[in-house]
This record gives C-alpha cells, sequence and structure tokens, in this order.
C-alpha cells in the first residue's frame, strides 16, 4: 500500500528540536508498504530545529505565545496534496502532534496534558478519505 509517513518517523531529523523518532520497526515497514515521507511543520515554511507549538482554542501557538496556526495550515494543505497525486490511501503519524496527532493532542499550556482531537495535518487527511494510524499503531501495518 502506498503509505504517507510523519517523516520524523522514518528517522528525518525534523522534529521540533531538530531530532528524529525513527521507528524501530523501519525496515520491515519499509518491507512491506511504499512508505513517503512528509513533515507539515517543514512544508509549511517552518525551520528546523524550532519553537514547541501545540493547539490552544483552535489555533497553533508556540511557547514563546506566537502563533503559527497559518504555517500549520499551509504545511497541513501540502502533505494533503502529496498524498493525493501520490495515490496514499492511509497515513502512518506521529502521536500528539499539532500537526499529525490523531485522537489526542496537547492541550496548548506545555505541561503535557493531553486532550481529544486532531493535528491540522491529520484533520486534512481524513477529509481526503485516508486512514490514519498512530506509531503506537504499528503493528496493524505490518500484519
Amino acid at each position: 500500500m502506498k503509505l504517507l509517513v510523519s517523516a520524523c518517523l522514518m528517522g528525518v531529523g525534523c522534529r521540533y528540536d531538530g531530532k528524529s523518532n525513527e521507528l524501530p520497526q523501519l525496515t520491515e515497514l519499509l518491507a512491506r508498504h511504499e512508505c513517503i515521507p512528509a513533515c507539515a511543520e517543514v512544508f509549511g515554511g517552518l525551520p528546523t530545529p524550532r519553537i514547541p507549538a501545540e493547539i490552544r482554542d483552535g489555533r497553533v501557538v508556540n511557547k514563546e505565545g506566537w502563533e503559527v496556526t497559518v504555517e500549520f495550515a499551509r504545511g497541513a494543505e501540502e502533505v494533503a496534496k502529496l498524498a493525493k497525486v501520490t495515490g496514499c490511501t492511509a497515513a502512518l503519524l506521529k502521536e500528539r502532534s499539532p500537526s499529525c496527532g490523531c485522537g489526542q493532542v496537547y492541550d496548548g499550556t506545555f505541561t503535557k496534558t493531553l486532550v481529544e482531537g486532531d493535528g491540522l495535518t491529520a484533520k486534512a487527511l481524513k477529509e481526503l478519505g485516508l486512514t490514519l494510524y498512530g506509531e503506537s499503531q504499528i503493528e496493524e501495518l505490518l500484519k
């Protein structure tokens, strides 16, 4: 299957802190699926590293209080275009991220408090009809 994957999960150092979240099962995932890496924050024009951001009252705000909703929305739109033109039917996304979080995201207080909700990219991919998986669900893609 063509699978859009958060680039940080594929070992790309594009997280807010310049690090990655490379999956231990990456080799197996690549053997089973055609993986298309993407990072919405980078696609939206934000630098790496960057100030951490969370969703607060429907807006994306970084830890210094600057609103970055426009950049996150632009990145979400670009990732959705990539998924569409490459024919992806599913996505493996970084959980809890203000871009890729699916089902739960941080609440905007920067206290690691989780609330129900989706990141901007996850919402855009859902609207396209992609099946979304968080990294803790990777085993479902390796069956």
